[in-house]
């Protein structure tokens, strides 16, 4: 039986599974197998196969219970297209939010608004950088900004995953983009919650587990 394990490039765990693996080397190995009693038909290699797929299995084990939809915000109020970006902050305020998703008539995803893309439309790179300009000239936000619609700011395509997505599958997807929460789907592709990303990574915590 071939005991190598087939795992894709593109596996987000790839590299996480293998960090006690690669802190063994073979006289660790030799050593702990000179300590069990009786003879052991097996090679250096063919204990690593095993311990890196038993290790793979127990993280999947142990995380089992993380699910988009189980850690996911519900109550979310999105917004529209032609949400003006005057209304649109104040929905991040009384949501408590850093990031939106926009939606259509049908609560499919069109992208999503994040406070990146509020301060790139007000021509800022950071907070501290746009209160610095506000400081020096109050009038320097223009009034035609307030109006700007937030299909011109949201970012698009928006990485999104569906309500069953597991541990594994959630870590492809927060690697592949940098914001702060992701949408999550319904099966017929509508919005059903948001994901923040600090909520998944506490819900990964080892000492928060129950």
């Amino acid at each position: 039986m071939n005991l190598t394990p087939s795992l894709a490039a593109s596996d987000p765990l790839s590299a996480e599974d293998q960090i006690a693996e690669t802190n063994l080397t073979d006289d660790d190995i030799l050593e702990a197998m000179r300590e069990i009693p009786g003879y052991l038909d097996i090679t250096t290699s063919d204990f690593r196969a095993i311990y890196h797929l038993a290790h793979r299995h127990a993280v999947d084990r142990l995380f089992s219970d993380i699910t988009a939809g189980r850690l996911m915000r519900r109550e979310v109020r999105p917004l529209t297209p032609d949400t003006p970006l005057a209304e649109a902050v104040p929905s991040f305020v009384r949501q408590d939010l850093k990031s939106l998703p926009v939606v259509d008539g049908q609560r499919r995803v069109l992208g999503i608004l994040t406070e990146t893309d509020v301060l790139r439309g007000l021509g800022a790179d950071t907070f501290l950088a746009l209160l610095a300009r506000v400081i020096a000239d109050a009038k320097c936000i223009k009034s035609e900004q307030h109006h700007r619609p937030v299909c011109e700011l949201m970012t698009s395509p928006v990485v999104s995953v569906p309500l069953d997505a597991g541990m594994r599958e959630l870590l492809a997807a927060f690697s592949r983009h940098p914001g702060r929460a992701m949408p999550v789907l319904t099966t017929d592709g509508r919005l059903a919650g948001l994901l923040p990303r600090k909520v998944f990574l506490n819900a990964c915590h080892p000492d928060r587990r129950p």
